[in-house]
């Protein structure tokens, strides 16, 4: 039995060239180097046409080795697990949209109290606030004033001890006139041992009117009456009627 030289166009070069003529001319082969060079994504099943057109069309005189072999079946079932995770990550989030657009659709009119020194006020009842106490402290007030910078009420709270101290507005003026209905600012402030005034945050009252999904799985926003902007779900402090 002769022995074929390889390098000078033999019977078995010949026979090797054919198949990988052929293979190129495949359209699985071609559908697949389609993905591998960016036409289209490299999913799993373009991932197992490249394997099985390789394994086709090896080099007789060099066939694959058993440990790349064992590799790419490894990756292979690598990708078939990340296809899967992803599917799974995707229904997951699709599963909390609704979930947001139910809670949205609750919240939608309804009272919620946030961290702000503004609210919209119906001056024709009263209104319930809280101001966050950091230490124990002789004496705080929550000035009140228009959307004009014009000081309409002055609430003396007293001594209070450290946490949310709550303080009411019965819609008043200092001269025991009803305000006029709008949106006021609520300054809440303290003095320190030195007598310096000291600013403490205010929690008040605000209506929803609209909810903003957000379309990259963000979390959603609160549109508030009264101009007064939106906020994060997570920023709520209270949920009232």
């Amino acid at each position: 039995m002769a022995i074929v030289d390889t390098s000078n166009n033999s019977a078995v070069q010949d026979l090797f060239n054919s198949k990988v003529k052929t293979a190129t001319d495949n359209s699985s082969l071609n559908s697949a180097t389609k993905a591998a060079t960016g036409s289209q994504s490299l999913g799993k099943d373009a991932f197992l046409q490249l394997l099985v057109t390789q394994l086709k069309n090896q080099n007789p005189l060099s066939p694959q080795d058993n440990g790349a072999f064992v590799a790419q079946l490894a990756q292979f079932s690598s990708l078939e697990g990340i296809n899967t995770l992803n599917d799974s990550v995707n229904a997951i989030s699709s599963n909390f949209s609704s979930s947001q657009a139910l809670q949205a659709s609750s919240l939608v009119g309804r009272s919620v109290v946030i961290q702000t020194d503004k609210s919209t006020v119906d001056t024709s009842k009263s209104m319930t606030g809280s101001v966050a106490v950091t230490s124990a402290v002789g004496n705080v007030s929550v000035k009140i004033t228009d959307k004009d910078g014009n000081v309409v009420r002055t609430l003396d709270m007293g001594a209070q001890a450290a946490g949310n101290q709550s303080f009411i507005w019965d819609g008043k003026d200092d001269n025991g006139a009803v305000a006029p209905a709008g949106t006021y600012t609520f300054n809440a402030t303290t003095k320190n041992d030195a007598g310096d005034a000291v600013a403490l945050a205010t929690s008040l009252p605000a209506t929803v009117t609209s909810v903003t999904l957000s379309q990259t799985g963000g979390e959603m926003l609160l549109n508030l009456a009264g101009g007064m902007g939106s906020i994060k779900l997570s920023q709520i402090q209270t949920i009232g009627t």
